[in-house]
């Protein structure tokens, strides 16, 4: 029948789904025989019947239609295996279930057959026995096959893979038991799984396959959403300023609420069709759930019934296990359903955000950070994750309820209704709950995202932060708004602790309701063990949808919360890209033009360019000059269409290439920075790095233009820097150059070098379009036109000579400056070649000198261009390799870390929870056993006595339980949140206390991923899971002496299955928490990826790179999921295994139970059952929470390694003597002083002496890698002594803490690093200053007009990284921090790079007036800055080649005279 019924749907299905043929394999082949045998079995057994039995046939027809129809079914069942196989059909679940029912079904008869053998003797019926023992072999048989998986579909396209996901090739039956995944444990429990040994993704579950059509959907959503909003604002006819600023509100207030929905609407229509596919096995979960208690009922009144047969018994006994077993194996396929929606999720959103941020406007970039985009695609992500798994639970859970309440109906009659009242009680107090935690969820989540953007900028400046001792301070803000978190986190797990109570308590408060009204309504309602038992296996029924309920409410709650969050950034304005007409390359007209242009950096706030009137010709050469914050680069942003266009027309013709003011470097190697995704032409190659002055800085760096360079271009000097962004720009061959003064950062001869070789008429770029930002005017004869801006607008415009004509504001100013920057005269034709220019431009940074091995100057040569041998390849890849990848250690996690974990919440703690969830059991233990007892109370009269006293007593035992659960939860959340509080701290000052070099070698992805992932772990995953382990253990600890007690030969069952759970679960957790670790190390990269990329998005636009850098986007985050996918398989595989033990308990249980009939009363069975019963989702949740604590615990390792890691020397000494005016004169002595980066490189300082005197002037030269640098960090002590000591005022600075020394002493940087938040506190972070002088260093540095014009002046509030100001005035503010500070001696690193001429004029006189009384070391790069001061040191490889005052150095015609004259200045 079943075959027959479902098999033509069947066949109709297949031919709609067909996936092309499969050729005849020896599986197919062999169901195809053994079914043909069946077939002609059947026909035999006809004959037989027509031959032996004629006369038997014309009363029972059965005889003859019975082999026939048998026959026939067979027949049909080859038929569908052919066709299978015609359709690509691989393993078939319908001849799966038919071969096991014609094996179940045959049992019977082979059972009836066996006892006729047994009774009468083979051979009376001999040839009977042997045709049906075949017959059932080869049914047997062919239920074997149908295990198995046939080959792939000759037509699928399925393209090779080095290590394919074995789920590809599985059968049904593997599917469904998770065996499919069992290779993997078993490797993993050899040995510890590495990246390696993971499977490829599947094809479905990659980036490329979710992304594509997820992101059209969701354009085409924004564009509805974008439609609606205007129809619903049109009717909103704006009169006046205030009116608008409230239709901008109520637009933007709509646009969040909306934006959520409409995500979640766009992820349902992806994802929806397999989350409903899921949703269909929790049905078939549900209906098995429910039939568990009819057979319990069953198998009670059997118990009652001493005249029922025994077989009856073992019947509902083997029932029992077969409902709850399948009731396991569809509950897991429920839960892998989920959690591979959730992980395709997870892909879809990151996706989304990434290609977001790929073309976020310069707008909405101010609010959005990079801390908050990490935390949209870590937290937000993750509670997506969580809504997926339990969203079902929010309407299953009510149906659940109903039915559970309807059977109780049916036992207990109306007082059931006593039961529906507890649980409408619940229901608000939950709902009012969820509603509060989910407001309280908004608060920790606003606090969070502040905490890790503060963290982000922290790691993006902290050289200056251990420059200007800074730490503290910053350190206190991190704390603050730490505290402010685990504040609203507090609150909201005191509430989720009443929540856990009246959840865990409502099927005790049900129990007791319901019984309580039923006894004391009629004196004659008994209270049997069918109706108690029954009743208390629905109430735990009952249970799991009330539990699941609150918890899936308020993970949907928070789920709205971040696709509220994730919609409004994806929402947010994106640059739009008609602002800019890209028109194809063509020889004639002109390359860049702007008519009559008004930009804006948003739509409302005033514009930063008016009235711009441009036209470049091609392969013209265009100078933009005017002050700082005069709206040069906003010009080339408008080129480029990263601003707002208001009004006007901009062409671009041809391709872009541009270079930042900043220059972007990617943590990458030299060579793939500069080729920047093109391919590598070797001889073209060569003409960029020798053109751009890097040949140079090649035969330094240990690898060549294979060593890696850090994030952000760490191991680069600024220069370097520089140079390698325009060096990509170069290689490009682009045909519209932008070019934000690329020069500011390299000295003048290099400059001169740089501009000849590439920007001028005999340059690489001489026949391209060139719009060039410079202070440079040396450069500005050679320009075909000169652009002239102020505020914003172009005054002038011509040619050099024709502006010098005009005797206009340009004229004046070229007159009164240029004697600043003499350019050079006679030589200029007899240069030295490129691979002897002294490299003056920058000194070489701190990271960069750690990675110069040997002889600093000769350790590489130009020969480094050329191809080289694959094992130099090699040795050069291990020299030239910088960061390290966040790594996964493997094996178990360490007992150690639990002591931590634990040790850091307190024994004070730890006992009483422990003691409190001992109680809890005890209390529930007795509770039910009170209930058996009273279930097997004898009935006198009709009636049970003493019911009010048995209730009272049940009712106190239950309350004492309710009460002790509430405590066990607060105090596990109290010590969560203490442990999460001290880690974190620990975590904080480990990182803040080392020293730079660990920055340069850490990314920042790898530690952000600590402070936002692994932080979160450690505040809620790792208490929760803790509060279900604990509860759970103690659970099945009392089902165990319940099962005991009543049948103590369940102990010879219990103690195997023990001994085997124990170890299933040892064999598991190795793989698993290796692949948790895996799935964490693979997490960081993301990070760091998207942290890079949101940094350097208008480079990568400009150079139309974004396909490429989705490519890698999608790679990392494809890498990702491949650890996480067998992670979440894992804890399904082991379930399955492990609840199948459990279900092997209540086949124990139920079968002693109808063995010892006789001797145990109903209500001790009932009570041992019922529990028995419980076993598998005990089970079930020890495994999720032991899975979750093992596998969270790894956040506390990882948070813990950067504990051991070195660590610089106390901020503080206590007990210090050290005046607090010191120092007070700034005299600076150096006595053999020497300095290595690392043990075995050479020496960056090779034994200096040198004394410096008070108010002295020093200017500190030298070629790359001499050394200047390693004085500075030196004297700074980011690098410490490897001999010899520096003595400050007398006092060995060695001697003294980090911050009192760097505190008392000053630094102006070359890259100018401000931080979000007010411009005050950027000025002074500690409140140290007073108002006055505050602005007296702001008047001083140029800064106070600027400042008074703001409208929030000193609270200004600056944004990330300081980009709402220009480069220029990034610098002046970091010179008012050295105005503010006014100390006697002051390190100037080049301060003046990115500021026009005049502004650098006053700088530097700033600098004479106010640090006149000062110690003054200035590392320069323009040497025309220190020709006044008193001393100059020329340093080469580490020791002081010249030192005296510049005009008797230039008179002995030594170094420091060549440097001068390459410059110009003799």
């Amino acid at each position: 029948m079943y075959l027959w019924s479902c098999g033509p749907l069947y066949l109709v299905y297949l031919w709609f789904t067909g996936q092309g043929g499969i050729s005849l394999t020896s599986l197919c082949c062999a169901k195809t025989v053994l079914g043909l045998c069946l077939v002609s079995f059947g026909f035999l057994e006809v004959f037989y019947v027509l031959v032996e039995r004629s006369a038997e046939i014309h009363q029972h027809m059965v005889f003859l239609l019975s082999p026939v129809i048998r026959s026939l079914t067979m027949l049909l069942a080859v038929c569908v295996i052919q066709w299978e196989r015609m359709k690509g059909c691989r393993s078939s679940v319908l001849l799966f279930l038919f071969w096991t029912l014609a094996v179940v079904c045959s049992l019977v008869p082979l059972r009836a057959n066996i006892q006729q053998i047994i009774e009468e003797g083979f051979f009376t019926d001999a040839m009977r026995f042997i045709a049906f023992f075949v017959y059932f072999s080869l049914q047997l048989t062919q239920l074997i096959l149908s295990c198995f998986s046939d080959q792939r579909p000759s037509t699928d396209t399925h393209t090779y893979r080095k290590n394919p996901c074995p789920v590809e090739d599985a059968s049904f039956l593997s599917k469904m038991l998770f065996w499919w995944f069992g290779g993997l444990v078993i490797r993993g429990y050899r040995t510890p799984l590495q990246a390696e040994d993971l499977w490829c993704l599947r094809e479905e579950d990659s980036s490329d396959c979710i992304i594509a059509d997820l992101e059209i959907d969701w354009a085409r959503e924004c564009t509805k959403l974008q439609q609606k909003e205007e129809c619903s604002l049109s009717g909103c006819r704006p009169t006046g300023p205030k009116l608008t600023e409230q239709t901008q509100l109520l637009k933007k207030l709509r646009q969040e609420q909306n934006s959520g929905f409409c995500l979640f609407r766009v992820l349902a229509r992806s994802f929806g069709p397999f989350f409903l596919k899921g949703t269909l096995f929790l049905v078939f979960h549900d209906a098995f759930m429910f039939s568990i208690p009819q057979v319990l009922s069953l198998l009670l009144g059997f118990m009652r019934d001493q005249d029922s047969d025994l077989w009856k018994g073992f019947m509902f006994a083997f029932l029992l296990f077969l409902l709850s077993s399948l009731q396991s194996l569809f509950n897991h396929q429920y839960m892998y359903s989920c959690f591979t929606v959730g992980m395709r999720v997870k892909t879809a959103v990151m996706g989304l955000v990434y290609r977001k941020s790929l073309v976020i406007s310069s707008a909405a970039r101010q609010s959005c950070t990079v801390g908050e985009i990490v935390n949209l695609v870590s937290a937000d992500t993750q509670k997506l994750m969580d809504m997926v798994v339990y969203f079902n639970a929010v309407w299953v859970a009510p149906i659940e309820i109903a039915l559970c309440l309807y059977f109780l109906w049916q036992l207990l009659g109306p007082s059931a209704l006593a039961g529906i009242a507890t649980v409408i009680l619940i229901f608000p107090l939950n709902g009012f709950i969820a509603k509060m935690r989910s407001k309280l969820q908004e608060v920790q989540m606003c606090y969070t995202d502040s905490r890790i953007k503060l963290m982000n900028e922290i790691l993006s400046g902290i050289k200056i932060l251990k420059f200007y001792a800074w730490e503290q301070a910053f350190l206190e803000r991190v704390l603050g708004y730490r505290e402010k978190e685990l504040n609203a986190l507090k609150r909201s797990q005191v509430l989720y602790s009443i929540s856990i109570a009246s959840f865990n308590s409502s099927s005790f408060l049900i129990a007791f309701s319901m019984f309580g009204v039923y006894v004391v309504v009629d004196d004659r309602n008994i209270l049997d063990a069918q109706k108690v038992f029954v009743s208390m296996a629905l109430i735990h029924i009952l249970k799991t949808p009330l539990s699941q309920l609150p918890f899936a409410m308020s993970t949907t709650m928070q789920a709205v919360v971040s696709l509220r969050r994730l919609g409004k950034f994806l929402c947010q304005d994106e640059l739009k890209p008609d602002d800019v007409d890209r028109e194809p390359y063509s020889p004639d007209g002109d390359g860049v033009v702007i008519d009559s242009g008004t930009f804006g950096w948003s739509k409302e706030g005033p514009p930063c360019l008016m009235r711009i009137n441009v036209r470049v010709k091609k392969g013209s050469l265009v100078a933009v000059v005017g002050h700082v914050g005069s709206g040069k680069s906003s010009l080339l942003s408008a080129m480029l269409g990263e601003t707002e266009k208001r009004s006007g027309h901009v062409s671009v013709k041809g391709s872009v290439a541009y270079v930042p003011q900043q220059a972007w470097i990617q943590n990458a190697t030299l060579k793939d920075n500069i080729v920047f995704g093109q391919e590598r032409k070797e001889s073209w190659y060569h003409r960029v790095v020798e053109a751009c002055a890097l040949l140079p800085d090649l035969e330094i760096l240990p690898a060549g233009d294979g060593t890696e360079i850090g994030e952000k271009g760490l191991n680069l000097s600024g220069g370097q820097k520089q140079r390698v962004s325009l060096a990509r720009a170069v290689y490009r061959k682009a045909d519209v150059y932008l070019l934000d003064d690329p020069l500011s950062a390299v000295d003048a001869h290099v400059g001169q070098h740089i501009f000849e070789r590439v920007f001028g008429s005999e340059g690489l770029l001489k026949d391209q379009t060139r719009v060039l930002v410079t202070h440079g005017l040396s450069f500005l004869p050679q320009a075909d036109l000169i652009l002239v801006m102020v505020e914003g607008e172009i005054t002038e415009m011509g040619s050099y000579l024709e502006l010098m004509a005009r005797d206009g504001a340009f004229a004046e100013f070229i007159r009164l400056f240029a004697g600043n920057e003499r350019k050079e005269r006679s030589h200029r034709g007899t240069r030295k070649s490129v691979s002897r220019l002294s490299m003056t431009d920058f000194s070489i940074d701190l990271s960069q000198e750690q990675l110069i091995s040997g002889d600093m100057m000769s350790s590489a040569s130009i020969q480094t261009m050329e191809a080289i041998s694959d094992t130099e390849d090699q040795k050069q890849e291990v020299l030239g390799k910088l960061t390290e990848v966040d790594k996964a250690n493997t094996g178990r996690v360490k007992l150690e870390m639990y002591v931590e974990y634990f040790r850091t919440i307190g024994l004070a703690l730890i006992i009483p929870i422990v003691f409190l969830y001992a109680f809890q059991q005890a209390a529930s233990l007795a509770y039910n056993y009170w209930l058996s007892v009273w279930a097997d109370d004898p009935i006198i009269n009709g009636t049970q006595i003493d019911t009010d006293l048995k209730l009272g007593v049940f009712g106190a035992l239950g309350f004492a339980q309710g009460v002790s659960i509430f405590g066990t939860t607060v105090a596990i959340s109290l010590g969560g949140i203490i442990a999460s509080r001290h880690l974190h701290l620990d975590l904080l000052n480990n990182v803040l206390r080392s020293p730079m070099a660990f920055f340069e070698v850490t990314p920042s992805g790898n530690l952000l991923n600590r402070f936002s992932k692994e932080v979160d772990a450690i505040d809620c995953m790792i208490p929760d899971g803790l509060k279900m382990m604990l509860g759970y253990l103690f659970k099945l600890l009392e089902v165990c002496i319940i099962v005991l007690v009543a049948m103590p030969f369940a102990g010879v069952v219990l103690l195997p299955l023990t001994l085997l759970y124990a170890f299933i679960q040892s064999f598991y957790v190795a793989t698993s928490c290796q692949l948790r670790r895996l799935e964490a190390v693979s997490r960081s990269p993301i990070y760091t990826h998207f942290n890079e990329t949101f940094q350097g998005a208008s480079v990568i636009r400009a150079f139309s790179e974004q396909e490429r850098f989705i490519l890698q986007a999608n790679g990392r985050i494809d890498h990702n999921q491949t650890a996480y996918f067998p992670r979440f398989v894992a804890t399904r595989w082991l379930a399955v295994n492990l609840e199948f033990l459990g279900n092997l308990l209540v086949l124990a249980a139920a079968t002693l139970a109808v063995m010892g009939r006789d001797t145990l009363s109903p209500g001790i069975v009932g009570l041992a059952v019922s529990h028995s019963l419980q076993v598998t989702g005990i089970l079930s949740w020890i495994v999720r929470s032991w899975t979750d604590v093992e596998n969270n615990i790894v956040s506390v390792e990882r948070v813990k390694e950067y504990a051991d890691t070195p660590k610089e020397a106390p901020w503080t000494i206590e007990g210090s003597m050290l005046p607090l005016a010191w120092p007070t004169h700034g005299t600076i002595e150096l006595e053999e002083f020497g300095l290595q980066y690392r043990k075995g490189l050479d020496w960056a300082l090779k034994g200096i002496s040198l004394s410096i005197q008070e108010k002295e002037k020093v200017g500190i030269v030298g070629r790359t890698g001499a050394g200047k640098s390693s004085l500075a960090l030196g004297i700074f002590r980011i690098l410490e002594a490897a001999k010899g000591d520096i003595y400050i005022d007398g006092i060995n600075i060695a001697q003294i803490g980090l911050h009192e020394l760097r505190s008392r002493i000053t630094i102006i940087p070359q890259d100018p690093v401000l931080f979000s938040g007010s411009l005050r506190m950027n000025l002074d972070p500690f409140d140290g200053y007073s108002d006055e002088e505050v602005w007296r260093a702001l008047e001083l540095s140029h800064l106070k007009s600027f400042v008074s014009g703001l409208p929030d002046k000193l609270n200004h509030e600056c944004s990330e990284g300081g980009e709402n100001l220009s480069l220029g005035q990034r610098q002046l503010v970091c010179l008012a921090r050295a105005l503010l500070r006014k100390t006697k001696i002051l390190v100037l690193d080049e301060a003046t790079a990115a500021v026009d001429l005049e502004t650098d004029n006053l700088i530097q006189s700033t600098i004479r007036t106010q640090f006149d009384d000062c110690t003054v070391l200035t590392i320069a790069h323009r040497l025309n800055t220190i020709m006044d001061y008193t001393r100059v040191i020329v340093m080469d490889r580490g020791l002081i080649t010249e030192m005296d005052s510049p005009s008797n150095l230039i008179s002995e015609r030594g170094q420091f005279y060549l440097m001068c004259r390459e410059a110009g200045l003799v």
